[in-house]
């Protein structure tokens, strides 16, 4: 069993080589806009021995464009002698940018950020690994003597009252790397157990820890456990770090915003154009479409002859009567109207009537 303990112990301590400082203490992601001050809440009950306090952080949900508040949480640590350096925001490259946490043999730099309980912006004061076993500053810890033995008392004096949340930029914090935090930068760490993955992850999905809907005072600022959102045990946050403003980038996003808008109403006004032009234009088109098929320009020719009706087209008639009449009457049989012309037929027939060579014999 001893051997099987020190084959684990060894495969940890290569993999732990294997991970660079860097790995797991980069920038993954930055935002043009700063994230809230911290709120003001109390650290919930230590459960168990050999848990670590992980402190709360406003981290950032690109696909809904808004901060929302990570609970602080009591973690077991992955490994006997490992600590706990928070994420924290520092700005870089003119925008926000997001450092991830990492357990490793020493606290690392954390931006300066006051986050309470042992974390006073550099350097951790809420406990100790000795002997394999976790000793706890009941002075900035909520420990409970009676379920855990390995406690000890020292005061921490904490003198900043600020609550901003971030690094450098306008208003943040200026402390820097010491030479302390530059070693420890450089030493092995490894990322954030399983269990705090899913914390986070737990409240990004929860609207109510986004910092536009809790104003920067969210209902769950602390589980006792990684993911125990509604433990009994969970603590509410007592007031936002300072009044909530919505940031810079709600003004950027209204034109944004409008933008859509604005592009469903410019089709909307091309389709008044068309109808417009329907009365007059189309129908002019199609009038000039219609007579193609239609032989619609013959149709407005009957006009004419009715026209001619009078006895001075009558005349007309008498003197081409022979060989155009019969021609006329031809071409305009194809025609639906121009079958009144067959109806002056008898017209015709009257000139015989009107020469009368017969009339001449009785002067014989």
């Amino acid at each position: 069993m001893h051997n099987v303990s020190r084959i684990r112990s060894i495969l940890f301590a290569l993999v732990v080589l294997a991970m660079s400082a860097t790995t797991f203490a980069q920038i993954s992601i930055s935002v043009n806009f700063a994230p809230p001050e911290l709120p003001v809440y109390e650290q919930p009950l230590c459960p168990a021995p050999g848990y670590l306090w992980t402190p709360g952080y406003w981290a950032y949900g690109d696909d809904y464009d808004d901060y929302y508040w990570v609970p602080g949480t009591w973690v077991m640590a992955p490994q006997p002698g490992l600590l706990w350096t928070p994420a924290y925001w520092g700005w870089s490259n003119g925008a926000y940018a997001f450092n991830e946490g990492y357990w490793g043999p020493q606290v690392g730099f954390y931006g300066g950020i006051s986050y309470g309980f042992g974390y006073t912006g550099e350097g951790y004061q809420g406990g100790r690994w000795q002997n394999g076993q976790f000793f706890y500053n009941s002075s900035v810890n909520n420990v409970s003597v009676t379920d855990i033995h390995n406690v000890y008392n020292t005061t921490v004096v904490n003198t900043t009252t600020v609550r901003v949340s971030y690094n450098g930029g306008t208003g943040g914090i200026t402390a820097r790397p010491t030479a302390q935090d530059e070693v420890a930068a450089r030493a092995t760490h490894i990322p954030p157990v399983a269990a705090q993955t899913q914390h986070a992850q737990a409240a990004h999905t929860n609207p109510q820890q986004r910092a536009s809907v809790n104003q920067g005072k969210p209902a769950v600022a602390a589980t006792p456990k990684p993911g125990a959102f509604t433990d009994k045990g969970v603590v509410p946050a007592k007031a936002a770090g300072a009044p909530y403003k919505a940031p810079a980038k709600s003004a950027a996003a209204k034109p944004a915003a409008s933008a859509p808008a604005a592009h469903p109403a410019e089709p909307a006004a091309r389709p008044a154009e068309p109808q417009r032009a329907t009365p007059a234009p189309a129908a002019a088109e199609t009038k000039r479409a219609a007579p193609e098929p239609q032989h619609a320009q013959p149709a407005a020719r009957p006009a004419e002859p009715q026209r001619a009706t009078p006895p001075p087209a009558a005349a007309e008639t008498k003197r081409a009567t022979p060989p155009p009449a019969p021609a006329e009457a031809k071409r305009a049989a194809p025609e639906p109207q121009h079958a009144q012309p067959a109806a002056k037929a008898p017209e015709v027939k009257k000139q015989p009537a009107e020469k009368k060579p017969p009339e001449e014999k009785p002067k014989e």
